[in-house]
């Protein structure tokens, strides 16, 4: 560990006599001191950070997912290391990192020149939905009345952290180019004033420059900490996303990436991924989900012909021109060295965008077998509630069989007996079709329950849905507990989804009630199903008077294969709250406040009727 300690140290002064002296003198060198103190370690996993605002904040963010990976992989010991850009690069390419936790601008950099491998993205709360949660937002002061879009910028003075900063420069810099002003060419001067953020806004309030360019979010949290009045800005070109309540002056792009250098045991890799996915949420903890689609990042980048796609820059007749000039010795010598550039170019792009219509079609093949494998574990999951329920089922259907049989037995022998009247006879047949019309129809709705069949996104009246669930769960159930359905708000009703889905979803928390309070006092038999519209979503609650949960059960209550029954899979509120997700919901679950059952939640958007 001392032999480590040295290395490092001695790798730290090198690294600073390079900043001074030059990189390419040095480089090699500090490959090497740093490959070595990383083999002195061999047992410790090093998870390099993108340290943007220092390496105390970096320790505050990162270091519960240290503890959390050392906690859950004991047989390795993961350590983390803070650097800024440069220093990130060089480490990958020293081989003295093995994961790396950055924004998403440098991962696609990064991504490129070293190929690493995405396994998770962290999972913010403030994000609007998945793959929504960083921007950017352009500021100017309030009496600025002349400055109301991006396109105004042109001929200002526009404050920014720095050239290569995500959220804080090149977000804003594309949706400039959209509406029509070169962040480049177009704006008087644009002013690069680093870290911390702050400092631009500063700038805009005292008047050095008309605009600045911050991450969103970052003028409420200081209105927050009482450093700004929100009411001393305006925002250029605001736009709204339901569900990120920050101001906003860009589209969305996805949250910080985990990624994987090459070097690193691929089974370690994939126990990481596991651990990381099952990151408990909490107040001030991070979470995580699977690796999003970066593509929306790569076209910022290639837009703005910067990062990966800095070559593009090259391919134009002003940089061929500057690139040749030098070599001019003759008309023949450019035509020639000209013609061969452009077909390499060519065949480099044509090769890449191959590359990319193969990834596309990829990914395309494994999102149409995804839906497949959430169809087929959404058709088994209603067919594993018939099979919980086909003893009673076949008791119900039972039943009107049992009285058509009477009844026809009876016309038989009266028939026999010669007392057999009109009157009789009508009565008989009335009561038989009705026996026959009560089991066809618990045939059809079950038979409709259990069918396979694609998605299908409708309006649907949520109330109707609600009441269909009841009448077929009480179909299905020998005694029924009573199912009251309230509603709570307008007349419109409607609702955007695939009913059967929704239908689905009802009839799991339904039957979850009733299960929960089986064996219990009558008084305690009952389940409460209560519909109501807030804003522009409905919430819909299914209160049960059950036995309840301890906090541990609640706390894994929608992990997979997590069952409180003795013969559940554990696959049902799992697959509920995929089917919420997917229709822009949310579903979860709260004790009553009485302390006596459950109450699960789900809300879904409403449904807008055009004009």
């Amino acid at each position: 560990m001392a032999l480590g300690a040295n290395l490092n140290a001695m790798a730290a002064r090198v690294r600073a006599c390079w900043r001074r002296t030059g990189r390419a003198l040095f480089s090699p060198f500090l490959a090497a001191l740093a490959i070595a103190a990383h083999a002195d370690n061999p047992e410790g996993i090093a998870v390099g950070v993108f340290a943007f605002q220092g390496e105390r904040a970096a320790i505050s963010d990162w270091s519960p997912v240290i503890e959390h990976l050392n906690r859950e992989l004991p047989g390795h010991r993961f350590h983390l290391r803070n650097f800024d850009a440069d220093g990130l690069r060089e480490a990958i390419a020293a081989q003295s990192v093995d994961l790396v936790i950055t924004n998403p601008g440098y991962y696609v950099t990064l991504e490129t020149l070293f190929g690493l491998s995405r396994i998770a993205t962290l999972q913010s709360s403030h994000a609007a939905r998945s793959g929504q949660a960083l921007g950017s937002v352009v500021l100017a002061r309030a009496d600025r009345v002349e400055l109301a879009k991006l396109r105004d910028l042109a001929g200002r003075r526009v404050a920014a952290v720095a050239p290569d900063a995500f959220g804080g420069y090149l977000i804003a810099a594309r949706e400039m180019l959209r509406e029509g002003v070169d962040p480049e060419s177009a704006v008087r001067e644009t002013r690069f004033l680093g870290l911390p953020m702050t400092h631009i806004i500063e700038a805009v309030r005292s008047g050095e420059v008309d605009a600045g360019i911050v991450r969103a979010c970052l003028p409420e949290q200081m209105a927050r900490d009482g450093l700004i009045r929100m009411d001393e800005f305006r925002v250029l070109s605001p736009r709204r996303v339901e569900g990120f309540d920050c101001a906003l002056s860009s589209s969305l792009y996805p949250d910080w990436p985990i990624a994987v250098t090459r070097h690193l045991d691929p089974a370690l890799a994939k126990s990481v991924a596991r651990v990381l996915l099952s990151m408990p949420e909490g107040p001030g903890r991070a979470s995580w989900s699977v690796p999003l689609d970066y593509q929306p990042v790569l076209d910022l980048y290639r837009d703005l012909r910067v990062g990966p796609y800095a070559y593009l820059r090259d391919i134009t007749p002003e940089g061929l021109a500057r690139r040749f000039w030098p070599w001019l010795l003759g008309l023949l010598a450019l035509l020639a060295a000209w013609i061969v550039h452009t077909v390499r170019v060519e065949h480099l792009v044509h090769q890449r965008t191959r590359e990319l219509n193969d990834s596309l079609a990829a990914r395309e093949v494994a999102e149409c077998r995804a839906r497949d494998n959430q169809e087929k574990m959404e058709h088994l999951s209603r067919l594993s509630i018939l099979g919980e329920l086909s003893g009673r089922l076949a008791h119900e259907i039972n039943q009107p069989l049992t009285s058509i049989a009477t009844y026809a037995n009876s016309l038989l022998r009266r028939e026999a007996a010669g007392t057999l009247t009109p009157d009789a006879l009508r009565e008989a047949c009335g009561e038989i079709a009705n026996e026959a019309e009560r089991a066809s129809g618990v045939v059809r709705r079950i038979r409709h329950f259990a069918r396979k069949r694609a998605a299908v996104r409708e309006p649907v009246d949520l109330f109707s849905l609600a009441e269909e669930a009841s009448r077929l769960m009480a179909g299905m159930l020998v005694s029924c507990p009573r199912i009251v359905i309230e509603w709570e708000g307008g007349s419109d009703r409607d609702v955007l989804c695939d009913g059967l889905q929704i239908q689905q979803v009802l009839l799991n928390l339904i039957k979850n009630a009733i299960d929960a309070a089986r064996g219990l006092p009558d008084e305690r038999q009952g389940v409460r199903v209560r519909l109501a519209q807030v804003d522009n979503r409905f919430v819909v609650q299914v209160v049960d008077r059950g036995a309840g949960l301890d906090p541990a059960q609640e706390e894994r209550l929608f992990e997979p294969f997590f069952t409180t029954k003795p013969d559940g899979l554990g696959l049902g509120l799992p697959i509920c709250k995929s089917i919420i997700e997917a229709h822009g919901g949310r579903l979860w679950a709260e004790a009553n406040e009485d302390g006596i059952g459950m109450c699960f939640f789900f809300q879904l958007p409403c449904h807008e009727s055009s004009a």
